[in-house]
């Protein structure tokens, strides 16, 4: 894992392998490249030539560019690298943590294979700390577990150190502190996505979250196959029963030593989805060792409200199984007993990921929290009306909804409110259970929030995160985005423990 460290040194006499400053499109008709606040000392090194130099080589200041620059006689570094970061602000404003975030990132993939970069980007606040801190730390993530790389391979970027703040600062030292259980719990869920499922199985992830349990002083709990048959677990049995792996629904708590807000999150935890006797076409299911994404975001977002010490109570619940298509499988026709004692009719085996939340839901439910939040890669249909970029959030209260939707915007994710429209609800009706596992095609994402809702205890605030469309990146690294595994809403459900732990969501 990359390291991070807060320094007071000056950019010119920082023994670094690289020097990273940020570059801005001045505002107004003119135009032209400025260098942004702290690379002062750097553009002195060029006789403060330096927007002039980096303007040559073909910078312009746009967001997503990296330019690289020779160091003069003045620096220690070998050599500067100039991170776009969009239109400059005006006098009175600063750069928003999101540009310093993807800023970061961008330096951090483009300096693959070196030992130290200094980061002398703009620190108005510890905010701006943690947003580099973040962006550098996630943007030098790199999952190489399964390549043969030879000795002489190159890692990514060992050791970041960010320049103006200070180590001794209370605030900036914890500002670090939170980047880094951050980035790293983060990083271990992109592993855990990015891990092929024939390695991946539920039972081989619940052995990862009882290891991390050991190691960070959390309660972890594993029912395995035979404890959801005693306990009735028909939800996620009847996906799991098709695979020669079996499934597994895993208890992980985190408890304040004070009489703290108990929050719950709950996460799909399909270690690979073939859609089951619903079976997948080719072209749909070569990246579906992602479908537990959702419930590696809330692992790795217990772990980290645990290793910052929160003052909330926060319960991670991952419902583990395999679809797979098989002479025991579950079929469509088929009625399923849940957990909560309800049926459902399965229509479809490839709405398997709603059945097992079902179940943890209910099983989350019993201990009744002040708030239960689930995040699945849950529909297609939410990818289509949301992109790849976005994820959508239903809830049984409005109010919360909209609390979610601007803490994942605070935190750099983008999200969207989504309705719960009621009429949708009687097109899961079904002749002989109590409802069916699937409603009509068009809202199919609203349909698929509106089954979960059927499994919230009464009274209990819930939320729903369908992370289908950004949980993997399919496309080109960016910013702070790796190809493949991105570990999102790890950020919006950490602030959210934050949030709660301070009294600011009731």
């Amino acid at each position: 894992m990359t390291a991070l460290t807060l320094s007071t040194a000056g950019a010119a006499t920082l023994r670094a392998d690289a020097l990273v400053v940020g570059v801005a499109k001045a505002a107004g008709p003119k135009g032209g490249l400025v260098v942004a606040p702290g690379a002062e000392a750097v553009d002195k090194a060029f006789d403060g030539k330096l927007a002039a130099v980096l303007a040559t080589l073909g910078a312009s200041g746009a967001e997503g560019e990296v330019t690289k620059a020779v160091s003069p006689a003045g620096l220690k570094a070998p050599f500067v690298l100039a991170v776009g970061l969009g239109t400059a602000p005006a006098d009175d404003e600063t750069y928003a943590a999101e540009v310093l975030r993807t800023a970061a990132g961008n330096a951090a993939r483009a300096l693959h294979g070196i030992k130290k970069a200094a980061f002398a980007l703009p620190i108005e606040a510890t905010e701006d700390i943690e947003a580099i801190g973040e962006g550098a730390l996630l943007g030098a993530y790199a999952f190489t577990a399964y390549q043969d790389r030879g000795a002489d391979a190159k890692g990514p970027l060992a050791e970041v150190a960010l320049l103006g703040a200070k180590p001794r600062d209370k605030a900036h030292k914890a500002a670090a502190e939170r980047s880094l259980a951050l980035a790293e719990e983060m990083n271990r869920a992109r592993d855990l996505i990015n891990t092929p499922p024939n390695d991946l199985t539920p039972e081989a992830f619940a052995a990862v979250v009882s290891a991390a349990g050991k190691e960070h002083g959390l309660k972890v709990q594993v029912l395995d196959e035979k404890a959801l048959d005693k306990g009735g677990f028909g939800g996620i049995l009847g996906v799991g029963v098709g695979s020669a792996n079996p499934p597994r629904l895993v208890k992980i708590s985190y408890t304040h030593a004070k009489n703290a807000k108990h929050l719950a999150f709950v996460g799909k935890g399909i270690t690979y989805d073939s859609g089951g006797i619903s079976l997948k076409p080719a072209g749909h299911n070569e990246t579906m060792k992602c479908d537990m994404s959702g419930a590696a975001a809330v692992f790795a977002a217990v772990v980290a409200a645990a290793r910052l010490g929160l003052e909330v109570n926060v319960t991670g619940w991952l419902a583990l199984a395999e679809n797979m298509p098989s002479g025991s499988a579950t079929r469509p026709g088929d009625v399923l007993r849940m957990y909560s004692g309800k049926t459902v009719e399965v229509l479809n085996t490839d709405a398997e990921g709603r059945l097992v939340l079902a179940d943890a839901l209910w099983k989350a439910s019993e201990e009744k929290p002040d708030a239960i939040v689930d995040v699945a890669t849950l529909t297609g249909a939410m990818v289509l009306a949301l992109g790849d970029h976005t994820f959508g959030i239903m809830a049984n209260d409005d109010a919360f909804r909209t609390a979610i939707h601007e803490i994942a915007e605070e935190s750099g994710e983008q999200s969207w409110p989504m309705p719960l429209p009621a009429n949708l609800r009687k097109t899961m009706d079904s002749p002989t259970a109590d409802l069916a596992n699937m409603g009509v095609r068009m809202g199919g994402g609203l349909v698929a929030g509106l089954f979960l809702k059927e499994f919230v205890g009464e009274g209990i605030t819930w939320a729903h995160l369908d992370i289908a469309g950004p949980a993997f990146n399919d496309g080109a690294p960016h910013g702070y985005t790796p190809k493949g595994g991105t570990g999102s809403s790890v950020r919006t459900l950490l602030r959210l423990a934050e949030r709660t732990a301070s009294g600011d969501l009731g």
